[in-house]
């Protein structure tokens, strides 16, 4: 039995639209009865091709029925779309929504190629950041009959929004699609306009923790969660870095950071360093934890993330 490795995504928004129809009936009592019209469904058109996230053309013969997902943001934004009935293997990563626990598990740093065949999928939602290395599991799938859809790798939220089309195309849900797209620009809308009322000199320089000392990593640029804070109006302190860089506690200390935030449950060990008794963040106990599937999952939940986020660092004015 072999198993093949893919790379685990970074990580989180469930948001879900509800259609509204009325209908109004006439005041005339010779009229007919006007009919109660049903709600109207999604027409998908199959076959469909789509371009995946390595730029391929993939064509998607008919509506899937049985879908496994090999990553979590594929899952959530799956589910998001409506088809959790449908998804019928998860990595063992997946943790959201509940669901997925009664769902089999197809593996973790490495995906079961039988398992999945046995499940008889046929369509696979795989992701770009790890189709490099799982290059020859997925080629078993794809010559097992199974079609086999990377989404693209995002780093932005413009990119997540094009992996919600791209799975909704694929799955004949594009209506839900744009939807759940709308969703989060708006409330990110709300979030930021909100924000608009801090002014400049109060905006606070935030530090991002993602794991702690020895080997000391934060968000710099090109990251969800720089995106974040600029939405927020905050600073990232190492928002001249690019990606997830490895920083010295020196250089982290000399940030002199307002807020610090970690995304692994570090806030009382942070506040305990000695080292960083003088930094303002420590001294005004200001250093919060937050969920980090919500602010690095490139999924539907991202925008949550930037509420938690906007609550932690101005809590007066994101009540």
């Amino acid at each position: 039995m072999k198993r093949w490795k893919w790379t685990a995504a970074l990580a989180a928004l469930f948001l879900l639209a509800a259609v509204l129809v009325g209908c109004s009936s006439g005041t005339n009592s010779n009229a007919q009865p006007t009919k109660k019209e049903e709600p109207k469904t999604e027409q998908a058109a199959f076959p469909v091709t789509v371009k995946d996230g390595l730029g391929q053309d993939v064509t998607i013969k008919a509506e899937p029925k049985k879908i496994v997902s090999l990553i979590p943001s594929n899952t959530e934004i799956a589910y998001a779309l409506g088809l959790g009935e449908k998804i019928v293997g998860v990595s063992d990563f997946d943790n959201y929504p509940e669901d997925v626990k009664t769902k089999t598990k197809i593996g973790g740093m490495e995906f079961n190629v039988e398992k999945i065949i046995s499940l008889k999928p046929d369509l696979v939602l795989a992701h770009a950041s790890s189709a490099h290395n799982s290059r020859d599991g997925l080629k078993q799938l794809k010559d097992a009959g199974i079609t086999v859809l990377v989404v693209n790798d995002a780093k932005s939220f413009d990119d997540v929004y094009a992996s919600i089309e791209l799975i909704g195309k694929a799955t004949g849900t594009t209506d839900k699609a744009k939807q759940v797209i709308n969703d989060m620009k708006e409330k990110l809308a709300q979030i930021q306009e909100k924000a608009k009322q801090i002014p400049a000199d109060k905006q606070a320089n935030v530090w991002i923790e993602v794991s702690p000392p020895p080997q000391l990593y934060t968000a710099g640029k090109g990251t969800f969660m720089d995106e974040m804070l600029q939405v927020i109006s905050a600073k990232n302190v190492a928002g001249s870095l690019e990606g997830w860089p490895m920083v010295t506690e020196e250089k982290a200390v000399a940030y002199k950071p307002d807020v610090i935030i970690t995304t692994y449950g570090g806030a009382k060990q942070v506040l305990a360093r000695t080292a960083w008794k003088d930094v303002p963040a420590v001294k005004n106990k200001r250093v919060y934890d937050v969920n980090s599937d919500l602010v690095s999952r490139p999924g539907p939940r991202l925008a949550e993330g930037v509420e938690e986020l906007a609550k932690a660092i101005y809590p007066d004015v994101f009540k």
